[in-house]
């Protein structure tokens, strides 16, 4: 029975554990896995900007990961899964478009809010989430890449070195250049539709 795959139940792959060394427990995939699977969908809908997409892109990086399971030799679960959802996003994106794919981003829903604000910070908020959407789509893809990994997940340098398989310190310089290119995208934005700075930043 060891053998055989796991399988997908009440949304939890199961049957497949990583074997620890003299002493230890066996790390399971849910352990593993799963409690990242939220920063991995924000990831994916952040990167493809669509909906469907992102959530194809997350189960083909949730069965790769189960399928190479036993390579994970322990240690940060999150940036190793991350980095496997990273990679299937850059390999979807490569295949060709389906035109007709038309559900919407819908920012508002993904951006990570600690309360319940009352409904006139609501208000407020969703007009601040949709200017810094409108910057976001302006800017390259690895640095929206970067600033999500890190502002919006949390991600250490550390993690964000092993996600992106770069050198810490090439990390901290392109984070560095990223800020600085989003902050001229969210200066434009405000530009655009007339907001003062202080209304965001």
């Amino acid at each position: 029975m060891g053998g055989r795959p796991g399988r997908f139940q009440d949304g939890r792959m199961t049957g497949q554990t990583r074997p620890g060394g003299a002493g230890e427990g066996r790390e399971s995939f849910d352990d593993v896995v799963l409690p990242h699977l939220p920063a991995a969908r924000r990831l994916a809908r952040w990167l493809i900007r669509n909906e469907d997409d992102a959530e194809d892109v997350l189960q083909e990086a949730s069965l790769r990961a189960f399928r190479y399971f036993r390579t994970f030799s322990g240690g940060d679960g999150r940036a190793w899964f991350l980095s496997i959802v990273r990679n299937t996003c850059y390999g979807w994106r490569v295949r060709p478009i389906d035109t007709a794919a038309t559900d919407p981003f819908d920012e508002e829903q993904h951006w990570s809010v600690g309360s319940e604000p009352d409904p006139e910070t609501l208000m407020h908020k969703s007009d601040e989430i949709a200017l810094i959407e409108h910057a976001m789509s302006q800017v390259p893809d690895r640095v929206r890449e970067l600033l999500v990994l890190r502002e919006v997940e949390g991600l250490s340098y550390r993690e964000l070195a092993t996600v992106m398989r770069l050198p810490m310190g090439t990390v901290m310089s392109r984070l560095s250049r990223a800020r600085e290119t989003f902050r001229g995208a969210m200066t434009a934005t405000l530009k655009e539709y007339g907001v003062s700075r202080h209304h965001i930043l």
